[in-house]
Order: structure tokens, then C-alpha cells, then sequence
């Protein structure tokens, strides 16, 4: 396999890249998996579970190869983590094995499927708590170590990239991108946010990239922002700051509920592919270097499709 030192990333390239949307709430409301602790790792080791996710992931790479994007393909492995893991009774050899099978099947779909477009193999990485609530928050070392198994395992198996999605909280993603320094691996860090624009902790995102920049000797190659509307986003983007050009992707909910609300929902919100694809090309005149363009809960590869449509089309 070609070692991430070998393919460009979106940081280091003016082209566009395209990733995938709400993969468990596609797996959850399209597919009708059912998933404990909304983990759909343990499925790769099924049949039908790889053929769902190889269901799912072709046609968001036709679309990037459509629009003559690169493409971003994420490891199932946002869940399996640790303390996830043991929940579902996987320790930490389980998960090991658990995290190298997700590379393999990602490395076996850009091998398939991805003739013609630059793929980059993104080793998934998700908060220690819940997406939503950052009910106890570690120390930047905690995180460092939690995190670092998992990194570990992504540097061993060369994935590209690590990516830390949805994550909450400062120490976390320092920990995280400290990890991911020590091991050579470029490292992306997305932080979510609420309906007012900070993140779940309280923090604005320009001071939380700041904070994370200031304490990582290797910076994150970029950060993106995932799991929130692009109307709880206009306000924090149009403060602006050098920290703007730090952002090269989003992934944005199709629906305009807040997480709480989403959290208790039992019923899919798709929103309007259209007006969503409408809202990421009004973004992007907000950040000069926004390359990385997916979705997250609520969305599919409708709504990507239509996102890749409407930033490309001339102003």
C-alpha cells in the first residue's frame, strides 16, 4: 500500500475533496441495522455488514470521481475505542484486530472501486464520550494515552491520514493530535458544535484551534467541522481570524435540530439536499481554503452529490 507520505492531501493540494455522509444513520434509518451504543464496528466482521458499508461507500466515490475530487475514505471505527469497546465486549486486543480490519476493508474498496481518483485511507477516530455530551472531559495526557492505542494502530496498518471526528472538547483533540505527532501520522481534528456555534464545552472554535495549535509541536494538517448545521455556523464564521484558514472541511447536518434533539429522535431528518448544497457554497466564500466537502447525520450520498454540484459551480 502507498504510505500517506506519497499522496496529497487536501492541505497540501488546491483540489477538491469529497467524504462520505451520516454513515450510522444511513447504516441505522436506510439500512435498518440495528446498532448498540450506535457502534456499527462489530458488522465488519459479518457479511452482510460489509456489503451494506461497500453498498454505501461506491457511489460517494463515483461522485468525487464525477467531480474530479480525491476522495476521503473513513475506517469504520469512529466507536471502537476502549472504553466503547469494553461496553461492547471487545478489549484491547479484540479492538486492535478490530481497528486493522477496518484499514484492510477500506484498502480492499479504494482497490475495487477507486481507479481514477486519488482515495486517501482515513483512519477514523471518535470521541472517548458521548458525540454529544462531554460529560467528564480527561487532561490532554489522559487523552494522549487513550487515544494513542488507537493512533498506534492506524500508524502500523499506514493508513494516510487520522481524523478525529465530533470531537467536543479541547484536551482531547490536543491529546489526540499529540498521539497522532509522535507516530508520523498526518492528523485532522473536527470539532462539532452546538446550535449557538461553540463548541459543547462552551469554548469558541477560533480559540479552541488556537489552543490546540499552540499546545502541538506537529499542528493538525487541518480541521474540519462536523455533526452541525450550516445555520448554527454563519455567526462564528463572519468573526473571522487568521484561525479561518485553519478550516478546510465541513460536514454538516442535514437537520437544524441541536444534538440533544437529535439524541432523542426515533425518525430520520434529511432536510433538503438542494438548500443544504446552497448553504456549503454560501460557506465557502467564508473560508478561503474549504476543500473538504461531506456530510454528517441526517445526510447520503444525495446530499454530496448535490454539495459537489453546488461549490463548483462558477459564482
Amino acid at each position: 500500500m502507498q504510505h500517506h507520505d506519497h499522496k496529497k492531501l487536501p492541505h497540501q493540494s488546491n483540489g477538491m475533496f469529497v467524504t462520505d455522509a451520516g454513515f450510522e444513520t444511513s447504516m441505522l434509518f436506510h439500512k435498518g441495522f440495528d446498532m448498540e451504543h450506535f457502534a456499527f464496528y462489530p458488522m465488519l466482521d459479518t457479511e452482510e455488514g460489509r456489503d451494506a458499508m461497500e453498498d454505501y461507500f461506491v457511489p460517494f466515490i463515483k461522485t468525487a470521481r464525477d467531480s474530479g475530487a480525491g476522495y476521503i475514505l473513513d475506517t469504520n471505527t469512529w466507536r471502537a475505542n476502549p472504553d466503547w469497546g469494553r461496553l461492547l465486549g471487545h478489549d484491547l486486543n479484540d479492538l486492535a484486530a478490530i481497528n486493522r480490519n477496518a484499514v484492510s476493508f477500506a484498502n480492499m474498496l479504494r482497490h475495487d472501486h477507486g481507479a481514477g481518483v486519488n482515495v486517501l485511507v482515513n483512519g477514523v477516530i471518535g470521541p472517548r464520550g458521548d458525540g454529544y455530551d462531554p460529560a467528564t472531559v480527561m487532561s490532554i495526557e489522559e487523552a494522549e494515552v487513550y487515544h494513542g492505542f488507537q493512533v498506534g494502530v492506524f500508524a502500523d496498518a499506514r493508513v494516510d491520514m487520522v481524523s478525529a471526528l465530533t470531537m467536543t472538547n479541547v484536551p482531547e483533540a490536543i491529546g489526540i493530535a499529540r498521539a497522532a505527532g509522535d507516530r508520523g501520522v498526518p492528523c485532522v481534528i473536527s470539532f462539532t458544535l452546538e446550535t449557538d456555534g461553540r463548541l459543547p464545552t462552551g469554548e469558541r472554535l477560533g480559540a479552541a484551534i488556537a489552543e490546540v495549535d499552540a499546545a502541538c509541536a506537529v499542528k493538525p494538517a487541518y480541521y474540519m467541522i462536523n455533526c452541525v448545521h450550516p445555520d448554527h455556523l454563519a455567526d462564528t464564521l463572519w468573526t473571522g481570524g487568521d484561525w479561518i484558514r485553519r478550516i478546510h472541511g465541513l460536514r454538516a447536518n442535514a437537520s437544524r435540530m441541536s444534538h440533544a434533539e437529535l439524541d432523542e429522535c426515533e425518525t430520520l431528518d434529511d432536510g433538503d439536499p438542494h438548500e443544504l448544497g446552497a448553504q456549503y457554497a454560501e460557506i465557502r466564500h467564508m473560508l478561503p481554503n474549504l476543500n473538504v466537502f461531506g456530510g454528517c447525520c441526517g445526510t447520503d450520498h444525495r446530499h454530496v452529490a448535490r454539495i459537489c454540484e453546488a461549490v463548483t459551480q462558477p459564482a
